[in-house]
C-alpha cells in the first residue's frame, strides 16, 4: 500500500512544555529529556 501524502502534524513547543523549561519523553521504552536552552533552542538527550 502506498503511503498517503498528508502533511506532518505540527506541535507547538509551548503546548508540550506548558511553562516548564524541561520535559521527559517516553519513547520505545526509553526516557528522553528535552530542554529549552537560555538561547531558546531545544536539546534532546537520552
Amino acid at each position: 500500500m502506498a503511503p498517503l501524502n498528508r502533511p506532518q502534524p505540527i506541535v507547538e513547543s509551548h503546548d508540550l512544555f506548558r511553562g516548564h523549561n524541561e520535559i521527559l519523553i517516553s519513547h520505545d521504552g526509553a526516557i528522553y529529556r528535552m530542554k529549552i536552552t537560555r538561547q531558546g533552542k531545544l536539546i534532546l538527550n537520552k
